[in-house]
């Protein structure tokens, strides 16, 4: 888990990265430089830096990702449960909703939540 541990900056990398892949490696080059006012090193090595954590792979100059957005961000999300609540899905849930009023639809869809993983045991 903590292998795919980021900073803030590599947050904004992968953001960059995920919201254009599959992107030929001197887009992302272009993209870093006007965003985030880095020079063509800065952006090689911090893509290297995430190959290295298995969040992205250069294939032929072509930058894929192998860690989904939505992958990554539900692991940090059950890291932060962990980290935070020992572990504990309704503690977490507890203090999110504490003086928050929920609508309709929210609650429908919360209740869909848990229906379907009640199906799935």
């Amino acid at each position: 888990m903590e292998r795919y541990k980021l900073t803030a900056m590599e947050t904004k990398f992968a953001e960059i990265i995920w919201a254009r892949e599959p992107i030929p490696s001197g887009k992302l080059v272009k993209l870093c430089a006007a965003e985030l006012c880095w020079k063509k090193s800065t952006t090689y090595t911090m893509l290297k830096r995430l190959e290295n954590k298995g969040v992205f792979e250069n294939r032929g100059g072509v930058v894929f990702s192998l860690l989904k957005k939505d992958d990554f961000y539900a692991k940090q999300s059950k890291r932060y449960v962990e980290e935070t609540f020992a572990g504990s899905l309704p503690k977490f849930l507890a203090a999110f909703t504490k003086g928050k009023k929920f609508s309709e639809r929210e609650i429908d869809e919360l209740q869909q939540l848990i229906d379907a993983h009640r199906e799935e045991e």
